[in-house]
């Protein structure tokens, strides 16, 4: 396997690893929930959403897969409701599949080219970290905001023993 492949894979792990986080969040959200704001200095879970899908809409599908960006970054902040949750989740959804799908077909020359992003310049492989990275800060997120509601572990690491240790 090459670096590229094996770089590749990773990322796509990580994607679909909080996208099954956040599905297993939103089994619990009731729709009023769903854009339910602690306050004014916070997100919903909703607005989040948004938000993340405009984030890789305009860092994966239009930097590294040449989709126009058509990014308006504000109004993701500024939605606050007026979507189902159901339709809201299915085109996040679309989004993050597009997003594995153009991450699996980089090329090594893209990987390292760097170019603008935002307010950025980036090299292909710093543009998917930033994606990665970005995905998982948020589901942090909203793994907390559901805790908080329901007041309940959501066992993300069921099964799994989190204690061991490293080989020697």
């Amino acid at each position: 396997m090459t670096w590229l492949a094996d770089f590749q894979s990773n990322a796509q792990v990580r994607l679909e690893e909080n996208t099954k986080k956040i599905s297993d969040c939103l089994a619990l959200i009731r729709e009023s929930e769903f854009w339910h704001q602690a306050n004014e200095h916070t997100l919903s879970i909703g607005t989040t959403l948004v938000h993340l899908r405009g984030n890789m809409t305009q860092y994966i599908l239009s930097s590294l897969g040449g989709a126009p960006d058509q990014r308006v970054r504000d109004a993701e902040f500024a939605t606050r409701g007026g979507l189902p949750q159901a339709e809201v989740w299915h085109a996040f959804r679309q989004t993050v599949d597009q997003v594995g799908t153009v991450i699996g077909q980089l090329t090594e020359a893209e990987a390292l080219r760097v170019r603008p992003v935002q307010a950025y310049r980036l090299s292909g492989i710093g543009i998917v970290l930033h994606v990665v990275e970005h995905y998982s800060y948020h589901t942090g997120q909203i793994a907390y905001i559901t805790k908080l509601l329901h007041q309940r572990t959501l066992g993300f690491y069921a099964g799994v023993n989190l204690n061991q240790t490293n080989p020697q």
